[in-house]
């Protein structure tokens, strides 16, 4: 089975370029070694505090209406670091990103609208695939009444980000069942430069950021698209998957996982797996379904990397995988809840 990153608040970095395509951003690393930010009065202008659904808005709006390049650097507490090389351009409703991978192995991948095209030049393979999430940094989709329940955010100080200014924001979960952050907004656009994932103590799990970022950066789309055709000798995998819903498939929750919605499902006919993605607006959880084989699928357990968990556990006949940047009890209660009605 193939793992599809889940669809994210961000663009993630995890396990090689996570989330432009199937797999698009870098090995999480951590790093509570980042310098300690300026803590100011939240708003010494006297200004009303903006709300969650204002501060995340404005945030979104940023990736979908600004040009830029940059270098994005991600870290986690297990102290890998991975790079990449940013090129994002927009007219407020198409988008074009281009990311160069800078460690690990050599990859670039393509993002037209919902189109994705990661190209591996070892082995001259361009893997092709659709995503309705776009992906962008972060990738998130503020709802009003969604994400007010579940989380609260005040602005704690200012700092310099890759040389701009920027508002700290603290994001803190109401419950156990959800990661904290801590994000650099630059002042004058909102787009985050800069982000921590944080535990229920506090601790860094997880740091992306980038180092040197050109804002408003004379990045053409049509250039980016010509640079998407596939070269001459080599080979187009296509990931298909079909859309279609958990219930049409035979699964269902016995009980929700409090502020999680559903948001799609997939089957993949060609490895017979399934893939149901809940939400809460930041964080995102992925269930993957598929039949137990005893060669491959032998021990039960659960797994940690930086901010992003894994579960596996066998369920009758099948073989679930539950994966996704929230603590290990919120996996649980998907995993345990899952249940086949036919």
């Amino acid at each position: 089975m193939t793992l599809t990153a889940p669809a994210f608040p961000r663009i993630r970095f995890a396990q090689g370029l996570l989330a432009l395509g199937a797999a698009a951003a870098f090995a999480l690393a951590a790093s509570q070694a980042a310098a300690s930010p300026r803590v100011t009065d939240p708003r010494p202008d006297g200004r009303a505090e903006r709300s969650i659904t204002e501060w995340l808005t404005r945030m979104h709006e940023a990736s979908r209406q600004r040009n830029y390049v940059g270098t994005f650097v991600v870290m986690s507490s297990s102290g890998q670091m991975s790079s990449a090389r940013i090129w994002h351009a927009c007219d407020g409703q198409r988008q074009v990103e281009r990311v160069e991978s800078l460690s690990g192995a050599p990859r670039s991948t393509f993002r037209r609208d919902d189109e994705v095209l990661t190209f591996l030049p070892e082995s001259k393979t361009v893997r092709s695939e659709r995503r309705e999430s776009l992906g962008l940094f972060p990738e998130i989709k503020p709802d009003e009444t969604g994400i007010p329940e579940v989380y609260t955010a005040r602005r704690v100080g200012s700092d310099r980000v890759a040389g701009f200014d920027a508002d700290i924001v603290q994001v803190l979960p109401r419950d156990a069942l959800r990661f904290g952050y801590r994000i650099w907004s630059e002042k004058k656009s909102g787009l985050v430069v800069k982000m921590q994932t944080l535990d229920e103590s506090g601790k860094v799990l997880e740091q992306a950021a980038f180092s040197e970022l050109q804002l408003d950066a004379p990045v053409r789309m049509d250039k980016l698209k010509q640079m998407m055709a596939v070269p001459d000798g080599w080979r187009v995998e296509k990931a298909e998957a079909v859309k279609t819903t958990a219930a049409a498939e035979g699964w269902a929750l016995s009980r929700p996982v409090a502020g999680f919605r559903p948001q799609s499902c997939y089957k993949r006919p060609a490895e017979g797996v399934l893939q149901w993605i809940f939400s809460d607006g930041l964080a995102s959880v992925s269930l993957f379904v598929e039949e137990y084989d005893a060669r491959r699928h032998q021990q039960e357990g659960v797994f940690a990397s930086g901010a992003t968990h894994t579960l596996t556990r066998r369920l009758q006949d099948w073989w679930v995988t539950a994966v996704g940047e929230v603590p290990m009890q919120t996996l649980k209660a998907f995993a345990l809840g899952l249940e086949r009605r036919k």
